[in-house]
């Protein structure tokens, strides 16, 4: 009796142990799929921007050029046209941006280096663990408990002068006695 228990338990066990690693896995899918939704939300904003920014600095653009290339033929300076160079490359750039393939170069150089320049990607003191953030969190903690301690002390002892200027020693007996 105790063995058809025991098995069907096992099965009822394993049945549950399949479940829950679907579950997780069907969790973890909709993470990722959610997280590139998100991604790409963000890059068809970022060139919408691009293209409105654009329109702007277009316009200004045009207009800056007209005016200066007026001023040098009517001053008879050429150097009004100067200006013109720094802005021009601002437009090329947000035009490749916008409509030009610079996204397309900028995913392929990411592949690269991510490719063949691994070790510029590290991460300093390595991988964050759980053992460091439990360490750090315990530190913080400590800390903490110490500063309530001493703030507790003074907001409970105020006449006591030798205890508001700063004496641990001092302070951490009079929390021992409250």
């Amino acid at each position: 009796m105790g063995f058809i228990f025991s098995k069907s338990m096992n099965e009822s066990m394993k049945n549950q142990k399949e479940f829950m690693l679907m579950s997780a896995r069907l969790q973890l899918e909709r993470q990722l799929i959610m997280q590139s939704e998100m991604r790409e939300r963000q890059m068809a904003m970022q060139i919408a921007w691009s293209r409105e920014f654009l329109k702007y600095f277009g316009t200004f653009f045009g207009f800056a050029a007209i005016s200066l290339t007026a001023g040098a033929i009517k001053k008879k300076k050429p150097a009004f046209l100067v200006p013109i160079v720094p802005l021009s490359f601002i437009l090329t750039y947000q035009y490749d941006l916008g409509y030009g393939t610079l996204l397309e170069r900028m995913k392929g150089e990411a592949e690269d280096i991510l490719e063949t320049e691994k070790s510029k990607l590290q991460l300093p003191r390595g991988m964050i663990t759980f053992e460091s953030i439990e360490k750090a969190r315990k530190e913080q903690r400590a800390k903490l408990e110490e500063n309530l301690s001493t703030l507790h002390v003074v907001l409970f002892f105020p006449r006591h002068s030798w205890l508001s200027q700063g004496n641990a020693e001092a302070a951490k007996y009079m929390w021992s006695l409250s």
